[in-house]
């Protein structure tokens, strides 16, 4: 089923707020909630424009260069670089899995670049 672009937004933070070693806040704007996995931004809900209900992401280019092709609700990352990031907004086959698959995808590609020490699933006794 094809998600509203408030059921978007919605899914996006549930599974951002459930990875480990996540934070949330403000610190761009007071319109752009920011997701960051020990310090590196993963996620961002634009909360400012009804007629933009959009997430954005993280992602590998290649695959990107390939969701925007295939999915009209898919472009360009707003706000950050153009190449690395994607926004997904509501439209045909934007469903509840892709949305929570791009995010955790985003969340191990911010994770990635951490140091070792830092990473989530470093932690422990």
């Amino acid at each position: 089923m094809t998600l509203s672009g408030r059921d978007i937004q919605r899914t996006a933070q549930e599974v951002a707020d459930g990875l480990p070693g996540t934070s949330a806040g403000y610190p761009f704007t007071e319109h752009l909630r920011v997701w960051k996995v020990s310090g590196k931004v993963f996620l961002i809900v634009t909360e400012d424009d009804p007629d933009l209900e959009i997430i954005t992401v993280k992602i590998d280019p290649d695959e990107g260069d390939e969701l925007r092709r295939n999915h009209e609700a898919i472009t360009r990352g707003h706000y950050l670089d153009k190449e690395h990031w994607i926004s997904i907004g509501a439209g045909t086959g934007i469903t509840k899995a892709v949305v929570e698959d791009l995010v955790r995808g985003s969340y191990d590609l911010a994770a990635e670049q951490l140091p070792v020490k830092d990473r989530p699933e470093a932690e422990g006794p």
